[in-house]
């Protein structure tokens, strides 16, 4: 607070100044016009004479010119009084006073000076740690990761769905919207991901809902008239349009349907709050929630009836660690029983791997996504989950397991570029100081990457320190 006083005072100081030293100085007498009269004269004899020696008058136009000229010098002059400036002090302490206490007046009425000085910390964004700046890194290296698979392989859906969510996750919503397309394109009418798909044209809008995500949202609705994101977006399109009164319907209507604790419900609620206002009706009494253990939609698609998928399994980090766990708890033991019923069921498996994984168990994540591989031979990035399951929590310095080498050398067996493949097991032939097989998937891999990418960067920055001698 000191600080700013003196700011202030500093600044007021400085105005006053420019304004009051006009008021205050004593200027010099200002000359009369005779004098400059008399030396313009002087300039013309001079000016003359000039004309005369380069012959541009002759002896008769000069003296009569200069006749002239002396005539006017000599002439009297009219008499202009003198102005001096002299000081008006009175003049400069009244316009002192009203500076001074105009803007005390000011401030004390329009500003807060009892408010004491905000913290720093309070004001200035913290910047990134260490955790986020990695994590966006990670999240950049398997968007660049997946980009090249799909190259590979431009009708995996599931891989599509994974990449529009990771470039969704980094706000990237051009190659996100990009990317719905082509799941929409090889998995169509599926209310989430057209939900998802219209969420992203939002996004890109600046949260404007444009008229293709609306007709994506009424699309989705079509489709289950219980696809609580597409609801949603379907009431902000009718208060951005000017109509409360339909938007506080349509959000009424949705919020029996938003889990208790959930982010969709609180968002809501608020909404309700907002629309009733804008409305100018009184605020409605807002219907229980549903179940907790129910999925909750999260931004970027609802969850299917299937079983859990990456959507409710973010929506469950909206809640508390003990709603949480009842909620995928609860999931996992309906989607099991369903497996048992019918333990063909891929997708599921795939589904009930996904909530082992938000679970902390990657054990069983593996072992549902071993099940999923069996009922699809054919399908590369089911191992891969289950790799990546037995991979999680592990450090950077730690043995690769041998159960994840093993399904490792089956992916590359069946596909020998693929990416994610070669790279573990070069890191496995290194931790086992085989450099020179390390060395070998390395190089294949590296043949495949973009050579000014980053990834083609850091696989021959592990060449070159493999190769170093010891």
């Amino acid at each position: 607070m000191t600080i700013l006083i003196l700011a202030c005072v500093a600044l007021t100081a400085a105005v006053l100044a420019a304004m009051l030293w006009p008021l205050l100085r004593t200027n010099r007498a200002v000359p009369e016009r005779a004098e400059f009269d008399l030396a313009v004269y002087r300039d013309q004899l001079k000016e003359l004479d000039r004309d005369v020696t380069r012959g541009l008058l002759g002896p008769q136009e000069a003296t009569a010119a200069r006749l002239e000229i002396q005539r006017r010098m000599i002439a009297p002059q009219a008499a202009t009084p003198t102005a001096v400036a002299t000081r008006s002090r009175g003049l400069a302490a009244v316009v002192a006073l009203v500076v001074i206490v105009g803007t005390g007046g000011l401030y004390l009425r329009l500003g807060a000076p009892g408010i004491p000085d905000q913290p720093a910390a309070s004001v200035v964004k913290p910047a990134a740690s260490g955790d986020q700046k990695a994590a966006h890194v990670n999240m950049a290296s398997a968007a660049a990761t997946l980009e090249a698979k799909l190259k590979e392989e431009p009708d995996n859906a599931e891989r599509w769905l994974l990449y529009a969510r990771t470039t969704a996750s980094m706000g990237r919503w051009d190659d996100a919207i990009a990317a719905y397309k082509n799941v929409m394109r090889l998995e169509p009418d599926q209310s989430d991901i057209i939900s998802s798909y219209g969420e992203m044209l939002v996004m890109a809008s600046e949260g404007m809902v444009t008229p293709n995500a609306r007709k994506a949202f009424m699309d989705a609705v079509r489709l289950d008239p219980k696809e609580q994101v597409a609801r949603f977006y379907l009431g902000l399109a009718d208060m951005q349009a000017g109509e409360p009164k339909l938007a506080l319907e349509t959000w009424m209507q949705l919020a029996p349907d938003a889990p208790a604790g959930s982010e969709i419900r609180g968002e809501v609620e608020r909404r309700i709050a907002e629309a009733a206002k804008a409305a100018g009706v009184p605020m409605p009494r807002l219907p229980p929630p549903a179940p907790a253990e129910a999925p909750a939609p999260a931004a970027g698609g609802a969850a299917p009836a299937g079983g859990p998928d990456a959507a409710a399994m973010a929506a469950a980090a909206n809640m508390t660690p003990e709603q949480r766990a009842q909620m995928i708890g609860g999931m996992v033991k309906q989607l099991a029983a369903k497996l048992e019923e019918n333990p063909n069921d891929a997708d599921g498996w795939l589904k009930i791997g996904r909530a082992y994984m938000v679970m902390g168990d990657p054990d069983k994540s593996a072992d549902a996504y071993e099940r999923a591989a069996k009922l699809k031979p054919g399908d590369v990035s089911v191992p891969l989950q289950e790799v990546e399951a037995l991979l999680d929590n592990r450090t950077p310095e730690a043995p690769i397991p041998q159960r994840a080498i093993a399904l490792l050398r089956k992916i590359e067996a069946s596909n020998p570029k693929e990416p994610q493949a070669l790279w573990l097991l070069g890191v496995s032939a290194a931790q086992a100081d085989q450099a020179s097989e390390a060395v070998g998937y390395w190089t294949r891999l590296l043949a495949q990457l973009p050579a000014d990418g980053a990834d083609a960067t850091m696989v021959r920055g592990a060449i070159e320190a493999i190769k170093k001698p010891k």
